[in-house]
């Protein structure tokens, strides 16, 4: 059976939640206000099988201008709108605006009924049917049935059952393999179950038991059970009407707007590049001009910051950036709708780009066109730009950029590789490099090596530890170290081409490495000697140091070469000992074990004829060793 989310759109009063009760018999006004008053505040759902091939959830909106931020908060999940229009008022300002929300949103197809047609002679319905054909001339809905219905004697209901069957058949389904999202639309208690929030899934699956985020919360909860239509079920698709019974948390900590989606996943974010448009209705705004946010079910403050212009002109589209007052989870290709500061009235929408990117600079060519390639490129130029823009970004961390299913990001990665423009990493692929990046990297590489052995001569190479830090790259601020796999990558291909050699974790260029001359090779000799046989009562550094006929710069160096070799051990910097000398106190507390295996300071010294000065630096780092592990004023071996 196929699952199909349509949303009612209309004028105040023009029969938007009578049609939805007299096609499905439930009232979709669920607040006692609501029936008072006579008209729709808030969201009403209810649901109706069209023959047991299309199951229809309807999101029934408030058609009156002052809750135009509750519709927006159902309209985003609509696969299909169902367009009411009153025969006898035919098209009235939140028409307009709805309709106007529907295009910008990207709803591609619908339904218009005209509604009250029990009131009016044939020749108005004919002319208002008309007015209405005029009226989506050139858009989504050009072309779309119109039908004229009366939910007082059911006139025209067998006809727009079988549209919004027709129509509902041709509506492309949701992804069932993306990563889950769930926005929440509504969030109450119930009691004996606790937490309860509703929504429509936008994409992916959810199943009982499974862990969920809520974001922008970061906190995690339980699937305890789920309903879809009323129903109970084991797993929610994409596309379905769900409700969640959440374990782990508080009704009262969940509001409309929240997001569920898979933990650890996503991240809040409170910057967005965005395709933008205007409506040709709406006034020219200024560069960084406040407007109010509606993506999904949640809605916020957002500045407008402008590319490449102080002012956008009505209807024009334009890409931009938004900076939200509060963070959410909005990922590329969700569309949104702007609303006027003051007075609140809707102006424009658009598509979200970029739900991660860095601050730009205004007036930079470059960011407009990687705005337009994202905007309006192929799904693989679009995948390299986030590779590219990142230089290393892992298969994880694109999936959470792009919301894509991993194994499309995998799919894209090996066409990008075959055409040499991207490099995988790991086996299996787990994260992937530019080739720019890693054209840029590798010559990095090369270049930070001989300038090494330029200002070390004495030393053997380079750790890749240190290598990598030198390759690091600020990207927003942050510095970002490339990963172990990147280097082994870059290391390797040095290697192939017999420009590197590595000797452990030891780099150093193809004939390079220790050039010592004899009196310094003595020198090193000397060093090492003094230290092996000073055993454990070592001197300080600058005392044997002071011995050598070197300077003091290159004696230091010597002094380095050996530490880094692991021939000298540094424990403090007034202590340094011969790593031989360790490894036979190593032996000796061992030795002492088969008498007793604890030992204190007091023992120690007497085992060893050390002072205090030599005792407690040498018991700690036994203690960071294994060796021993302190208890109170003692150590057990």
């Amino acid at each position: 059976m196929k699952f199909v989310i349509v949303g009612t759109a209309g004028h105040v009063d023009h029969g938007k939640s009578a049609l939805v009760k007299a096609l499905t018999g439930t009232d979709p006004d669920r607040w006692e206000e609501e029936k008072r008053r006579g008209i729709t505040i808030d969201l009403g759902f209810a649901e109706l099988d069209l023959g047991g091939d299309v199951h229809v959830g309807f999101v029934d909106v408030p058609g009156h201008e002052r809750f135009v931020k509750n519709m927006l908060a159902g309209a985003g999940g609509f696969d299909m709108v169902l367009l009411v229009i009153a025969a006898d008022e035919s098209i009235k300002p939140q028409t307009r605006e709805h309709f106007d929300i529907c295009r910008l949103l990207g709803i591609e197809r619908g339904v218009v009924a005209l509604t009250k047609s029990d009131l009016v002679e044939r020749d108005v319905l004919d002319l208002v049917t008309l007015e209405i054909q005029d009226f989506v001339a050139g858009s989504f809905l050009e072309g779309a049935p119109v039908v004229p219905v009366s939910s007082l004697t059911g006139e025209g209901f067998d006809r727009l059952r079988a549209e919004l069957r027709r129509v509902g058949l041709e509506a492309p389904e949701r992804s069932s393999s993306l990563p889950f999202r769930l926005p929440i639309d509504r969030a109450f208690i119930i009691k004996g179950f606790g937490a309860v929030v509703t929504g429509t899934l936008i994409a992916g699956r959810i199943e009982k038991e499974q862990e969920v985020e809520i974001s922008p919360l970061a906190r995690r909860a339980r699937v305890r059970g789920i309903q879809i239509h009323n129903r109970a079920a084991d797993a929610a698709f994409a596309g379905q009407r769900t409700a969640l019974n959440l374990a782990g948390i508080d009704a009262q900590d969940l509001e409309r707007g929240m997001m569920l989606a898979p933990p650890g996943l996503f991240e809040a974010t409170g910057r967005l590049d965005v395709s933008l448009e205007l409506l040709p209705s709406s006034r020219a705004l200024k560069n960084h001009a406040r407007v109010h946010f509606h993506c999904w079910t949640a809605e916020g403050v957002a500045d407008m910051a402008l590319l490449d212009k102080n002012e956008l002109a009505p209807g024009e589209s334009v890409p931009a950036q938004l900076h939200l007052a509060e963070r959410g989870l909005f990922l590329p290709g969700d569309r949104f709708i702007l609303r006027q500061f003051s007075p609140v009235v809707t102006i424009g929408g658009g598509v979200i780009l970029d739900g991660q990117p860095l601050r730009h600079r205004f007036g930079d060519p470059r960011v407009v066109q990687a705005l337009r390639v994202l905007k309006d490129g192929s799904r693989d130029e679009q995948v390299e730009h986030f590779i590219k823009q990142a230089g290393e970004i892992s298969v994880a961390s694109l999936v959470a950029r792009t919301g894509l299913a991993p194994q499309e990001i995998l799919n894209v990665a090996s066409r990008l590789a075959l055409e040499k423009r991207v490099r995988t990493l790991g086996q299996p692929p787990s994260a992937l490099v530019h080739e720019s990046h890693y054209a840029e990297l590798r010559g990095a590489a090369e270049l930070n090596l001989e300038q090494f052995h330029t200002a070390n001569p004495l030393i053997a190479g380079i750790s890749r530890e240190e290598l990598a830090t030198r390759l690091a790259t600020k990207r927003d601020r942050e510095l970002l170290l490339p990963s172990a796999m990147l280097i082994g990558e870059i290391l390797q291909n040095l290697l192939e081409q017999n420009k590197i050699v590595v000797e452990g974790d030891i780099v150093r260029l193809a004939g390079r490495g220790n050039e010592m001359t004899p009196e310094e090779a003595g020198a090193k000799k000397q060093i090492a000697e003094a230290f092996e046989r000073a055993g454990l009562a070592v001197p300080s550094a600058k005392e044997v140091l002071g011995g050598l006929r070197l300077d003091r710069t290159r004696a230091e160096k010597i002094l380095k070469i050996l530490l880094r070799e692991g021939t000298l051990v540094k424990l403090s910097e007034e202590l340094i000992f011969h790593a031989g000398a360790l490894a036979r106190l190593r032996e000796m507390v061992v030795r002492h074990k088969t008498q007793n295996n604890r030992i204190d300071v007091g023992v120690f010294k007497e085992l060893t004829g050390l002072t205090r000065k030599y005792a407690i630096p040498l018991l700690e780092y036994l203690d960071r060793e294994r060796v021993t592990r302190r208890v109170g004023d003692e150590r057990i071996i």
